[in-house]
């Protein structure tokens, strides 16, 4: 009798990278027990998260590292200082888990979890125990967006939207896309930066964004990177995919103390991610949220950073809007004299400010429009004396 052949060896198949999540500061082996100690009370206070694949990012010797200043707590974050709600987004909450500030945009808070926690967030008071801001049933938002036909643009936000498993996305994809004055549906994200390996390991989602962004009808990634560091061949090839999949990207991201306040930063981020074809789009003004003291950076000093950081960058990577997202509207700060400070709406929760023009007097230590004295023959209602000089 013939002897059998040996069976053909299976082929195995590659193991998936994945991204380990990390939501206790005790188990981060990188820090001595006494730093541990020291942090312990800020992580209780404000959520902390992170995960195997961003802290190798972290450069460990040195303690300034901007990655660890991005998500390792700072012991200043429990001094008393802001508010949960900086920019008064409960104002604007139309149902729940619906904000409706701005005529044409209409945001859905669809999650309450980050693939890491920023530091210096402004939603932090989502990642809180007694919080309830977020719906994870959408059908009173979509019944809301049904109803207003101005409304052409959904922000899917939180949390991070790309947190949540492919068939919920699609589930939500697909009544917007039943919509039909809803044109563009945008995901405001860090996942990107912070676990590539969602967009990389997962043909599945990139597959449903070739469904869904369609010519006339695109989702738009409002991506969120605040140093090149982030920009690792992993976190470039997910804007790779997601940019082939039909999909656009932009960045934007907050000026902030230690992390991206260093114009060779500012433009080497900028022109890096022009290069892979995703412009920037905004930088924020850090908003004064609780907790949030030590990464603020005051505003004449922020502009004439990002000034700075335009002369080293091209064109097409420099075309950014130096905003601050107040109550009132998105205020673009235009520029920066000896006495002036001059501001202007690009977008007004009141539409009669739209485009409207607000010169102040030049404060230096200022961070918020609340502190900007406007001058003869402009109007800034939401001026405080009592904060105009507030470190």
């Amino acid at each position: 009798m013939k002897p059998l052949a040996p069976a053909a060896p299976q082929t195995e198949r590659p193991t998936k990278r994945r991204a380990k999540y990390i939501m206790k500061i005790d188990r981060l082996e990188q820090l001595s027990p006494d730093e541990k100690a020291d942090l312990k009370e800020v992580a209780q206070r404000y959520a902390f998260r992170v995960n195997d694949y961003y802290i190798n990012l972290i450069n460990w010797e040195d303690p300034h590292d901007p990655i660890r200043r991005l998500v390792i707590p700072d012991k200043a974050e429990i001094n008393e200082w802001g508010e949960l709600d900086a920019s008064k987004e409960s104002a604007v909450t139309v149902a729940h888990g619906v904000q409706h500030k701005y005529a044409s945009t209409c945001l859905l808070l669809v999650n309450e979890v980050c693939g890491a926690y920023c530091r210096y967030c402004f939603r932090k008071r989502l990642f809180m125990n007694d919080n309830d801001e977020v719906s994870f049933d959408i059908a009173p938002g979509l019944e809301y967006i049904r109803e207003h036909p101005e409304i052409s643009n959904v922000l899917l936000t939180g949390g991070d939207p790309m947190i949540l498993q492919t068939p919920k996305l699609r589930v939500i994809f697909e009544e917007l896309r039943a919509i039909d004055h809803v044109k563009i549906i945008r995901i405001g994200t860090k996942m990107p930066a912070f676990n590539p390996f969602r967009f990389t390991e997962d043909p599945e989602l990139l597959d449903l964004l070739r469904e869904f962004s369609l010519p006339e009808k695109r989702i738009y990634f409002m991506c969120h990177y605040d140093h090149p560091v982030e920009l690792t061949p992993e976190s470039r090839e997910a804007l790779r995919l997601i940019l082939d999949a039909g999909a656009i990207a932009v960045n934007q991201n907050p000026i902030i103390r230690g992390i991206s306040d260093d114009p060779v930063v500012m433009s080497t981020l900028w022109n890096e991610l022009s290069y892979l074809g995703v412009p920037q789009y905004y930088v924020f003004q850090g908003r004064p949220t609780a907790g949030n003291e030590p990464f603020e950076v005051p505003i004449v000093e922020a502009y004439f950073k990002i000034e700075e950081a335009k002369k080293r960058s091209s064109g097409l990577a420099k075309r950014i809007k130096y905003s601050m997202s107040h109550e009132s509207g998105k205020i673009e700060i235009i520029g920066v004299d000896h006495q002036h400070i001059y501001l202007k709406y690009h977008r007004a929760k009141d539409v009669a400010n739209e485009q409207r023009m607000v010169v102040c007097e030049r404060n230096d230590d200022a961070y918020w429009l609340d502190q900007l004295k406007p001058i003869a023959g402009y109007e800034n209602p939401f001026y405080d004396p009592a904060k105009e000089n507030a470190a």
